[in-house]
């Protein structure tokens, strides 16, 4: 479930033309940062066994750190567009 929810975000921001930009927040000293926090392998596993609950702890502490909660903004206003 959790894997079809990102196959399907993932289509919608190729709609919107947003890939792009989102790449570019992804390579930001931001995005940099916060990739240095997550665990892949972690992730990869709630999202492949659809522990949606992990998938949620993992972004609140991430969205608890002022990076993250740049990023977020970053991204939100991105969407507006």
């Amino acid at each position: 479930m959790a894997m079809q929810n990102f196959e399907t975000l993932s289509r919608e921001l190729e709609r919107r033309g947003k890939t792009e930009e989102i790449k570019k927040i992804a390579q930001s000293r931001d995005g940099q940062r916060i990739s240095g926090m997550l665990d892949p392998q972690a992730i990869e596993k709630a999202a492949r066994g659809g522990d949606t609950e992990s998938l949620k702890n993992m972004l609140g502490k991430i969205l608890e750190t002022p990076e993250g909660k740049r990023l977020a903004d970053s991204v939100r206003k991105m969407m507006e567009d």
